[in-house]
């Protein structure tokens, strides 16, 4: 198989969020070149899929994962019940690393994001990589931490902390385990990786594609059953500016005060915002916190408010940053007060053009309907796919409900939805990794 999802060669480092910057004019350049063999030109006759389905071992893998359902409720309840907020994966890692390798997957490891990865070995060299989030919110490990009992299954739900995020790395491994059973050989390394700190920065995304970015032909971010699919990335930054200036006693007080720099500033980029706001492209420029002092007759010595930029045009968010440095400095010279932007979780962003009518995205959509469901597409993602899209790779997001109320006591995982999404990831890396009809 010649597969249309030629990874864009690009030569940067992997950054981390306070150093994140724009893929460089040589990539962009790469890209061109390369653009044709993203378009629908170069996958004639059959789709990919269908190719796939003409192969009774794919039919059959489909069916077999039908039959799972108790076994993967089971792995939930289990690998859901694991405490793991961002930052604290191990345990949870190292199980998910124990159920790769009793599934037969090469190469198992568990790396310091800690990400737990495994691989279905091809013969290419290149990787097709699937990707779920290992992490939980800090409020999901609080509710764990109270909850009477371990996770528990009822009917097709499993109920508890933890479980509906972790839903996602179970599909994934009910992929992997159906396509080892299936007897298909793929074409390319077949990857996947629960990846950790997706909360707190996109820590182990940023290190998985450090180690596949050259080799890539596609990431697939497991976020439900294809629903929805993302093929674009919304460029989120965050940041918090910083105020310093003298403190005193209200008897003393008077100016310079950190408040009237901080609330001066935050008033001006207020009020400058509805001139780049644009709701079609999702820019956004907000103030959501303000916070400084403690007691009534003092004036403090610091403060700070949160600024939240967000476009789906990653060039408009730098020129927001430029304006917001300027305001700051033109308020800081005004007022005394001097004024900082310290980043908080710059999320990379991008666009690829022609990227609607590539392979990737074409047989994603085609499974989506295959499992009887019309997928909604966006440009507007907000996952560890932001990681290799903000670079200029190829990446996509298979979104659906996965269960319900994620972040409370009350949280559970719809079973049918996760046994669905398994069999999203399993057809993709059947039709897309080179193991069907061979």
């Amino acid at each position: 198989m010649v597969s249309s999802m030629t990874a864009i060669p690009n030569g940067d480092p992997c950054v981390s969020p306070g150093e994140y910057r724009q893929p460089g004019a040589s990539a962009l350049v790469v890209f061109l070149l390369l653009l044709p063999m993203f378009l629908p030109g170069a996958a004639a006759g059959q789709s990919a899929l269908e190719r796939a389905l003409e192969d009774p071992r794919v039919r059959a893998g489909v069916e077999g994962l039908d039959a799972r359902v108790s076994a993967g409720a089971e792995l939930l309840a289990e690998i859901g019940g694991i405490v793991s907020p961002s930052g604290h994966e191990h345990e949870r890692a190292e199980r998910v690393a124990q159920e790769m390798r009793r599934i037969g997957l090469s190469q198992v490891r568990v790396d310091g994001s800690p990400n737990a990865i495994g691989v279905i070995p091809g013969r290419s060299g290149k990787a097709l990589v699937f990707v779920s989030t290992l992490d939980d919110l800090a409020t999901v490990a609080e509710h764990q931490r109270r909850a009477p009992g371990p996770p528990r299954v009822e009917g097709d739900r499993v109920l508890g902390p933890g479980t509906n995020t972790s839903s996602i790395t179970v599909a994934m491994l009910m992929a992997a385990e159906a396509y080892v059973a299936s007897g298909l050989v793929p074409e390319h390394d077949l990857v996947f990786a629960a990846v950790a700190q997706e909360e707190t920065g996109l820590v182990g995304m940023h290190a998985l594609l450090n180690e596949y970015r050259d080799r890539a032909l596609g990431f697939v971010d497991i976020l439900g059953d294809g629903r929805s699919i993302s093929y674009g990335a919304l460029s989120i930054h965050w940041w918090r500016v910083e105020g310093e200036g003298p403190p005193g006693h209200s008897l003393g007080g008077g100016l310079p005060n950190v408040n009237q720099g901080l609330a001066r500033a935050a008033d001006r980029i207020l009020s400058w915002a509805p001139e780049v706001q644009d709701p079609p492209q999702r820019t956004v420029v907000n103030v959501a916190m303000l916070r400084s002092g403690e007691v009534f007759n003092h004036k403090p010595a610091s403060g700070w408010f949160s600024l939240d930029l967000r476009s789906l045009d990653r060039a408009v968010v730098d020129r927001m940053e430029e304006e917001v440095r300027a305001i700051l400095a033109e308020v800081s010279e005004e007022t005394g007060i001097a004024l900082r932007m310290e980043p908080v979780q710059l999320t990379p962003g991008g666009q690829i053009p022609g990227f609607r009518d590539s392979e990737l995205v074409r047989t994603a959509e085609g499974i989506s309907r295959y499992l009887g469901l019309e997928p909604q597409l966006s440009i507007a993602g907000s996952s560890n796919m932001n990681v290799p899209l903000g670079e200029g790779l190829p990446a996509i997001g298979l979104g659906g409900s996965r269960g319900g109320e994620r972040g409370t006591p009350e949280e559970w995982a719809d079973v049918p939805a996760m046994v669905r999404s398994a069999q999203h990831v399993f057809l993709l890396a059947a039709a897309l990794g080179g193991g069907a009809g061979r």
